[in-house]
């Protein structure tokens, strides 16, 4: 995804991934950083919920595995496509376990222990109607995969 048309569209919520274009870095979800703690959060907290101390914004990956998931076959709110599949993915670099959408055009792909990147796309809309970009998880190519 990186037409000019997407890069028009707004994201859904601020500070939850980096922006487009993505020609020379890819998408990746931003999160929060203690350094005094030297722990990682999703989404960033306004202050540590460990010390009370500073978070710092920091990507905090692109790639991980699935953990969990469910299709979900009643009608969704803002325009999501219909089933759509959310759960859980362990995120490589941080190892946080985040909660996210999953790419509406792989649902019957979709399985525990697969391996996924992250993209995106211009899914749904806000609630006045206008299309939004959110963050959702593809199946990693095959030829990408590797054991964890």
């Amino acid at each position: 995804m990186d037409t000019n048309a997407d890069n028009m569209i707004l994201p859904f919520a601020k500070n939850i991934f980096t922006q487009p274009p993505y020609k020379s870095n890819p998408p990746d979800l931003l999160g929060g950083f203690c350094s005094g703690c030297n722990d990682y959060f999703f989404p960033k907290p306004g202050y540590c919920p460990k010390c009370l101390g500073n978070i710092q914004t920091r990507p905090i990956g692109n790639k991980g595995t699935i953990y969990s998931f469910t299709v979900v076959r009643t009608p969704p709110l803002f325009d999501l496509p219909s089933p759509y599949a959310i759960g859980y993915i362990d995120l490589i670099k941080t190892k946080l376990r985040v909660f996210g959408l999953f790419d509406p055009e792989a649902l019957d792909q979709l399985k525990i222990g697969a391996r996924v990147v992250l993209s995106v796309k211009s899914l749904g809309t806000d609630s006045q109607g206008s299309p939004r970009l959110r963050p959702c998880f593809i199946l990693e190519p095959e030829n990408e995969h590797t054991m964890i």
